[in-house]
């Protein structure tokens, strides 16, 4: 198997790179700036993270900005892992549970350890998501053997969680984005890390 692979751009250019090279890199081989705006990566038509390395032949464009949809949906998402850690850190004890994107913003469901969440917590449960924001903490995409997440989640009383990674079809890659000690089993895509999501562009609402 040859060492290189050839990436092919938008324009329709084409570049030999070093298997497993990341579209981070081949951002950066293009130009500081581009580097700075990519978000994501559609390889193949599927939109990665930035630093996933690419292993075969691939049709690769940059996501940024000017990609709303795109850029939009993965924003979002992060947005929701960012809402149950910072709940996890505020009430100990909460299990998480699904959290994605929606057409008008983001939402995770959370099963509370020891009392309904309300209005007046969304505040608190704010200024500690800015603060994660603040830390830039990257987001890292890790794969995991089934068992092994299985038997962490227990360990860790998130049981809907294990139940859930039980339930995936055999043989099936299960993955978790890492943000610092806290992580989610997830497909992803993610941003390269929560310091690239604004925090002033979100509001908890209910």
């Amino acid at each position: 198997m040859s060492s290189m692979i050839r990436i092919t751009l938008p324009d329709g250019s084409a570049r030999e790179v070093a298997r497993g090279t990341t579209a981070a890199e081949i951002a950066a081989a293009i130009g500081p700036g581009l580097a700075k705006a990519a978000l994501a990566a559609r390889v193949d038509g599927e939109v990665r993270d930035l630093k996933r390395p690419i292993e075969r032949d691939a049709q690769l464009a940059l996501v940024t900005a000017r990609d709303e949809a795109d850029a939009l949906e993965l924003v979002r998402h992060d947005y929701a892992h960012v809402l149950a850690e910072a709940v996890q850190n505020l009430f100990p004890g909460t299990q998480i549970t699904f959290g994605p994107a929606t057409d008008d913003g983001f939402y995770y469901d959370f099963a509370p350890k020891d009392r309904p969440f309300t209005e007046e917590d969304l505040p608190a449960i704010e200024e500690e998501m800015r603060r994660i924001i603040a830390k830039d903490e990257a987001l890292v995409r890790e794969v995991w053997d089934r068992a092994k997440l299985i038997e962490t989640f227990r360990a860790q009383g998130e049981t809907f969680k294990a139940e859930w990674a039980g339930e995936l079809p055999e043989g099936e890659e299960i993955t978790v984005y890492r943000s610092g000690d806290w992580f989610d089993m997830c497909r992803g895509p993610h941003l390269a890390s929560t310091g690239k999501l604004d925090p002033q562009a979100f509001k908890l609402t209910r």
